[in-house]
């Protein structure tokens, strides 16, 4: 199974998503499109930073930035054989 992957939200992030003002989530959807079809998520390409959120746990919970660093996601990626997706745990956004 390749991208793009299917993404779940926590559902405190999402909340937080949909309390977001209307561009701020446009540039959030700009940034997950990036992450979501990547072959791996952890490594989207140069326009979205994505880094560990512990150098010590490099398949461990990563955080990705939006809007000019203004914003971030922490998020996990669980690869299973079926059905692997990405879950957002935590969103924030100044």
């Amino acid at each position: 199974m390749g991208p793009p992957w299917k993404i779940d939200w926590r559902t405190d992030a999402g909340a937080y998503r949909d309390s977001l003002p209307k561009d701020v989530r446009e540039t959030l959807v700009e940034a997950l499109v990036d992450v979501n079809t990547a072959p791996d998520p952890y490594r989207p390409g140069p326009d979205i930073p994505v880094e560990p959120e512990r150098s010590t746990r490099f398949r461990g919970p990563h955080i990705f930035y939006f809007d000019s660093g203004r914003g971030w996601a922490r998020f996990t990626f669980v690869r299973r054989s079926e059905d692997p997706q990405i879950v957002i745990e935590e969103l924030f956004w100044q």
